[in-house]
């Protein structure tokens, strides 16, 4: 009964109910003989109280009806703060009410943190550089954001309501393009991306515009401070030493009485001068060969046949190969074999010492998408390994007293002009280090 207090109570409403008319009937059979008129008076009493029970038994069971009626209209209306204080997990319709309760705690929970991730997502609108556009089902703006609203020089509520055409934002999909524009609120190359989002069923449209003309000239300033430092490093590391040997030669040939050597002293000091010229000469080359690397040309190219042909170039020391034969490529041989060349070169260079070994092979990696799968070209050698790697791949860095800082940059340039990327890391396991070159084909 303490468990089902809802069902005992209607249990018992209805015996109570029914009992008028039970006793009614035990009157009739043991009051006989009765005449018509008291039997008729006892049934309509009898009906009367019925009547009457029934409707107390009906205010028991429709009360708590309305109690729950009432909690699930208030969520209906967004209000989560009413609970129900008669919710008892052990009764039959106590539980109803229980879990009407929870429902309106989950919901109570959801609710804040929508809100508070709104909150946030509004103060990233508000904040950030992108300048947003939302468009309605017809067109019209219904959102902008303060990025936005500075790109035109005017407030966020005298552009609502303007088309995508009238704000110069129409003509873009879903691809981000990049386009010059002259808006009231600045000028430059802008980056568009436009997106599609439903709000009530119906589809809208985001239009974000990124000023590309800062980020540019940021780059642009730094590429040039890294230009000039490298060039004046590396020009002055040759003027210097021809300015003091001139110098010192100038010095030599104004004396009057020359000692009995300076023809030797004029020599050697003129070849330190034409190798120091040779060095500037091959560093300038070598940056003119970055600055203009063409686009590559792509056709069919057997890849492993390429490869054996590249390894025979290298003469200081034999290179092994371990190549998947048959292998065919949409590449640019001649610049997948100057990259390949570079990174040999550099693989001998370190091998050579201790007369190692170079080893060259070519893989088929799986394709992790469809229709793309990766040639994997590696040289391993055993020489002494890369003691940092931080500044491998930047201009004119080398370690090498002969070099110029060019083959790597070039190498990387290459592959990832086809699509592809170059690692260089040290073997594990072993000495020495591993050049991976992956280059996507099409099969």
């Amino acid at each position: 009964m303490r468990r089902r207090r809802y069902e005992a109570r209607l249990l018992l409403d209805a015996w109570v109910v029914v009992a008028p008319a039970l006793i009614a009937l035990g009157l009739v059979f043991f009051l006989q003989p009765l005449t018509v008129a008291r039997v008729v008076l006892l049934v309509m009493g009898a009906l009367l109280v019925s009547f009457a029970l029934a409707l107390r038994a009906r205010s028991h069971a429709v009360y708590p009806l309305h109690t729950a009626a009432n909690l699930l209209a208030a969520l209906r209306a967004g209000d989560t703060s009413q609970r129900s204080a008669t919710a008892d997990p052990d009764d039959s319709f106590g539980n109803i009410l229980w879990e009407v309760n929870a429902l309106a705690e989950t919901l109570r929970t959801q609710r804040l943190k929508l809100e508070e991730a709104d909150a946030l997502l509004a103060k990233v609108v508000a904040t950030t550089d992108i300048a947003l556009f939302a468009f309605d089902a017809e067109g019209g703006l219904k959102l902008v954001n303060p990025a936005g609203a500075r790109l035109f020089g005017k407030a966020a509520s005298d552009l609502l309501g303007r088309s995508a055409e009238a704000l110069q934002l129409s003509g873009f999909d879903d691809t981000p393009q990049i386009a010059v524009r002259d808006f009231p609120g600045g000028s430059g190359r802008f980056e568009f991306r436009r997106h599609t989002f439903r709000d009530g069923g119906l589809e809208h449209q985001l239009v974000s515009v990124s000023d590309l003309s800062r980020a540019l000239r940021e780059e642009e300033r730094t590429a040039w401070q890294r230009l000039i430092r490298v060039l004046g490093h590396e020009v002055n590391n040759s003027l210097t030493p021809i300015k003091s040997i001139a110098s010192t030669l100038s010095d030599l040939s104004g004396r009057r009485s020359p000692p009995s050597d300076w023809r030797e002293d004029l020599a050697n000091g003129l070849t330190l001068i034409s190798q120091r010229a040779d060095a500037l000469s091959r560093f300038l080359i070598g940056y003119t060969s970055l600055a203009r690397l063409p686009p590559p040309r792509k056709r069919d190219t057997d890849l492993a046949e390429l490869l054996a042909r590249t390894a025979k170039l290298e003469r200081r020391l034999p290179v092994k190969l371990d190549l998947l034969w048959e292998l065919w490529g949409n590449v640019d041989p001649d610049q997948i074999e100057q990259a390949v060349i570079n990174l040999l070169r550099n693989a001998v260079d370190a091998a050579l010492p201790s007369g190692g070994e170079v080893i060259l092979s070519l893989t088929l990696e799986p394709a992790l998408t469809v229709g793309t799968e990766y040639a994997v070209i590696s040289i391993e050698d055993d020489g002494p390994g890369l003691a940092a790697s931080d500044n491998l791949f930047v201009p004119f860095f080398t370690t090498k007293p002969e070099g110029c800082g060019i083959g790597l940059v070039v190498s990387r340039q290459i592959v990832e002009g086809h699509g592809g990327a170059v690692t260089l890391e040290n073997r594990v396991g072993a000495s020495g280090c591993v050049a991976t070159l992956r280059l996507p084909i099409g099969r």
